[in-house]
């Protein structure tokens, strides 16, 4: 089973002490070992540059994108028909952000129905089912 992985993931593995960091940590080693299937999108990569620049730590959100990429062993670009989609997605879905309406948009377009995350926003989604990094075996 593909995965698609959260923005939050990868900063929780890389942040500070947080109940979520651990369980964060052996996931992302478990993806950069190719032991998890998993994939991602341009926009993941772009929330971690805009969190760690938004805290004055861009230094950091340069280590996470690197470390990031390199593990995902694909990360999916975010076109035109997503935006659309994610549109449709707001549009039907009260309490989803545009960012994260984005995420279901490419993976519905990629056939990927499970997302690795923190946010609960996307239990509101059709189609899409949500777990945290240590449901994954």
């Amino acid at each position: 089973m593909t995965v698609f992985v959260d923005a939050n993931v990868p900063m929780y593995a890389a942040g500070r002490d947080h109940a979520f960091k651990a369980a964060s940590a052996r996931f992302m080693l478990a993806v950069a070992r190719r032991r998890v299937d998993a994939v991602s999108d341009v926009e993941v990569l772009q929330e971690i540059l805009h969190r760690y620049t938004a805290v004055r730590r861009p230094a950091v959100g340069f280590v996470v994108f690197e470390s990031f990429a390199s593990a995902m062993p694909m990360i999916h670009p975010v076109v035109i028909d997503d935006l659309w989609e994610c549109r449709a997605i707001l549009k039907d879905c009260g309490d989803v952000r545009p960012r994260d309406a984005i995420h279901a948009a490419v993976m519905r377009r990629i056939g990927v129905r499970t997302i690795v995350s923190y946010d609960r926003h996307f239990d509101g989604i059709d189609g899409i089912d949500r777990v945290t990094p240590d449901a994954v075996p």
